[in-house]
């Protein structure tokens, strides 16, 4: 089988893989309809994340189930599924308090980027759709797997309600579908930070209000004029950086909402800081599989189009180029087609 390799910075490759076989009996196999690159992808690929060895890439997927471990009993054969990032029983203490990416039994998908895909703890991880989907409706309900269901979680931890105000950092595809989230949520005003040109009109088509262009203090007051020197209600951190992460703390009204789910790097706090600010902080790894029920009854029943983030789709063997793509921002996200 082939798949995406990462050997070192900027260097992906096509190569062959071991195939994927059923190791545990509640694994189940997946041929991937679709599977995509991640914002996240680009540490690794620009070596901010180091790589020791050769890595296999890629944790978005969706596709036809081809077979499943004796334990498996929810999902079957020839099934259309999503998943998430991060695998779950779906059963555990924490799984039932909703945060199924800190499930006790949880691995992180590593292998996507690939014809078929091995799925720990299939009847926890996956969701079935009742009937196979049409194919336009694959690009939205791939973006479920991750970047919606963390754009969702951004929204939810932030507390965003009916009527408030809400400032989204970072223009990734993650950004641009907390924006979509917040919208779906109520919030009257969305304020979504970004410099270019087509993540800014991406952002209106999903709900943004406002754009603001500037980053760091300017950006902050940029955001207290808009409020009336106050801040928002919510800010959305969807980047990962000591930037945007102090940026979304003090462009946040006292007594209002932080959600992070962009991942840090060098993020560090000054409790002083963070003492005198005011504000709650809540975030992490995404629960995304709390989420995809509703996210892919939105999708069929035609309500959202996550998946206009894809604004570039190759055939999977193209995959170095797609990486390039995003990383000379060329391209917001990279749907691949195996």
């Amino acid at each position: 089988m082939l798949g995406a390799v990462l050997h070192g910075p900027r260097d992906i490759r096509f190569e062959d893989r071991p195939e994927p076989k059923i190791t545990r009996p509640t694994d189940a196999i997946v041929s991937l309809s679709a599977t995509c690159i991640c914002g996240s992808d680009l540490w690794p690929y620009r070596g901010i994340q180091p790589v020791t060895q050769p890595t296999p890439m890629g944790h978005e997927y969706c596709g036809i189930v081809e077979e499943v471990g004796r334990e498996v009993t929810n999902i079957k054969p020839g099934q259309f599924v999503v998943g998430s990032f991060a695998s779950s029983d779906n059963t555990c203490v924490i799984c039932r308090h909703g945060y199924q990416s800190s499930c006790v039994h949880r691995e992180f998908m590593s292998e996507a980027q690939s014809c078929l895909l091995r799925v720990p703890l299939a009847d926890g991880t996956l969701v079935a759709t009742n009937d196979l989907p049409p194919k336009e409706l694959i690009p939205s309900l791939l973006a479920t797997s991750d970047v919606l269901g963390t754009g969702w979680f951004a929204a939810d931890a932030a507390n965003v309600k009916p009527g408030s105000t809400v400032v989204v950092v970072g223009d990734g595809a993650v950004g641009l579908l907390a924006v979509l989230s917040a919208k779906q949520m109520g919030a009257e005003r969305i304020i979504a930070m970004s410099r270019h040109a087509s993540r800014q009109k991406l952002a209106r088509e999903f709900g943004a209000t406002d754009i603001v262009s500037e980053r760091g203090e300017e950006g902050v007051a940029r955001i207290k004029d808009l409020t009336k020197g106050v801040g928002a209600d919510s800010v959305l951190e969807c980047v990962g950086t000591p930037e945007s992460m102090m940026q979304a703390i003090r462009a946040t009204r006292p007594g209002g909402y932080v959600a992070y789910v962009g991942v840090p790097h060098g993020v560090e706090l000054d409790g002083e800081d963070l003492f005198f600010a005011h504000v709650h902080l809540h975030g992490g790894p995404a629960p995304v599989r709390r989420y995809l029920p509703e996210l892919i009854r939105l999708v069929l029943d035609g309500k959202i189009d996550p998946g206009k983030v894809f604004d570039l789709t190759l055939p999977l063997e193209q995959v170095a180029e797609g990486y390039r793509a995003m990383d000379e921002r060329r391209a917001i996200k990279t749907l691949l087609r195996p």
